[in-house]
C-alpha cells in the first residue's frame, strides 16, 4: 500500500537566525517509515531538517520540510483521491511567531524589523500565531486515506489523555490515534472507533500499525 508518513519537528524562525522549535528527534516516524518499507509498503517519508534521528535504511523516498507551512505543501503536493494511509507522527509547532516588538518607556510597542534582533534593544516580545491546523486538514486533501494521527500529552491523567485523543481522532475525522507522552505514561495506546490497544513501545507500535494495513 502506499504510505505517507510524517516524522521530527517543525521550526518557525524568530528571525533569520533564531527560531522556535520542540525536543522532537524524528526517530518515531523514521522508525515506521523503515518498518513499513521493509514489509512491503510503498512509503514516502516526510522529515523535518532538523530530525536528528538516523535516517531510513531501506528503500524509503524522502522529502524534507521545516516549517509547518512547509510541511503542509508537501501533503497538499501529494493530496489523491485513491486509497493511500497517512500517519501523522510529526510534532507540529502550535504556534509561529508574527511580529517582533520593543517596549517603550511609556508602554508603546514599537514593531522590529531585522534580520537578527539585537539585544541591545533590551526585552522583546513576540506575537505567536497560531499554526495551521494540518491533521484537520488531511481528510479533505486524501478523502479515501487511512489517516492515523498522534495525541503528545505532558499534562493531566491517563483517562484524560484517551479522552482528548478520542476527542482529536473526531474532530480531525481520523480513522486512528496514537496517545503518547509524560501524562500516558510508558507505552503508546492505539485508539480507533470504539477500540483501545496498548504497545509497550516503539517496536510494537510499528508492528501494530504496519498490521493494521493488511486488514
Amino acid at each position: 500500500m502506499r504510505c505517507l508518513v510524517t516524522a521530527g519537528p517543525t521550526v518557525e524562525p524568530l528571525d533569520s537566525v533564531r527560531r522556535l522549535t520542540n525536543h522532537s528527534t524524528g526517530t518515531l516516524g523514521t522508525s515506521l517509515a523503515n518498518h513499513l518499507a521493509c514489509v512491503g509498503h510503498e512509503v514516502r517519508l516526510l522529515r523535518s531538517r532538523s530530525a536528528t534521528a538516523p535516517p531510513p535504511i531501506h528503500a524509503v523516498a524522502t522529502e524534507a520540510f521545516s516549517t509547518t507551512r512547509e510541511l503542509l505543501a508537501c501533503l497538499e503536493g501529494h493530496a489523491t483521491r485513491e486509497p493511500v494511509a497517512i500517519f501523522h507522527a510529526a510534532a507540529v509547532a502550535d504556534f509561529e511567531v508574527g511580529s517582533v516588538f520593543r517596549r517603550e518607556a511609556d508602554g508603546s510597542m514599537i514593531p522590529l524589523s531585522a534580520g537578527k534582533h539585537s539585544t541591545r534593544e533590551g526585552g522583546l516580545w513576540a506575537e505567536l500565531r497560531p499554526t495551521p491546523k494540518i491533521l484537520a486538514r488531511l481528510r479533505d486533501l486524501y478523502p479515501q486515506a487511512w489517516i492515523t494521527g498522534w495525541k503528545y500529552e505532558v499534562d493531566g491523567s491517563r483517562d484524560e489523555v484517551l479522552e482528548r485523543a478520542r476527542q482529536q481522532s473526531t474532530a480531525c475525522r481520523s480513522d486512528a490515534v496514537v496517545a503518547n507522552g509524560p501524562a500516558y505514561g510508558p507505552g503508546f495506546c492505539w485508539l480507533s472507533g470504539g477500540l483501545e490497544h496498548h504497545l509497550d513501545d516503539g517496536v510494537a507500535l510499528n508492528r501494530w500499525l504496519a498490521d493494521r494495513l493488511g486488514r
